[in-house]
């Protein structure tokens, strides 16, 4: 009897310590955004880097923060090993240029190693020269946002401030 009580009481302290481990955040997103168009480079058919341009909140730690949308482009290389998944995230981007859809992407943290990251990304305004992209952050996809209650009331938030920004055209 008491074997069992110590294998039950191992096995709740490993789960416990596991779930600490892998719950780094309540809200994974790193990017929402509303995506006016996406720009290739070299080119279409084998991109290494990508422009999305549209706008943006970004993911800042702790908790469910995010950054005060902002509108300019965001420049991103694929990571070696990564440049299949990016470019058919790249791809999903594009296929919403314009719409006018709200869309989740990137990942709050990644993992370097054992350590956990913040999200590396960057709105850039207009007129700044394309260079030094940022590594893409693949997480889980690109999400499309639609309207929900609970959980997403957060997102929601997020999306409608991303809205009014893109209605102030400059």
């Amino acid at each position: 009897m008491k074997s069992a009580r110590r294998i039950v009481m191992f096995l709740m302290s490993v789960i416990l310590g596991l779930s600490a481990f892998t719950a780094v955040a309540s809200d994974p997103v790193g990017i929402y955004t509303i995506v006016e168009k996406v720009i290739f480079e070299p080119n279409d058919t084998s991109p290494q880097r990508v422009q999305v341009w549209g706008v943006f909140a970004i993911a800042t730690p702790p908790g469910d923060a995010y950054t005060a949308p902002a509108r300019g482009y965001m420049y991103f290389k694929a990571e070696p090993g990564q440049e299949a998944t990016a470019r058919k995230e790249w791809a999903d981007l594009k296929s919403i240029a314009g719409t006018g859809q709200g869309v989740a992407f990137g990942g709050r943290y990644t993992r370097n190693g054992n350590q956990v990251e913040n999200l590396r990304a960057t709105v850039r305004s207009a007129n700044a020269k394309p260079e030094n992209p940022d590594p893409y952050p693949i997480a889980n996809g690109v999400t499309k946002v639609n309207p929900a209650t609970g959980y997403q009331d957060n997102m929601n938030k997020v999306i409608e401030g991303l809205q009014k920004l893109l209605k102030k055209r400059t």
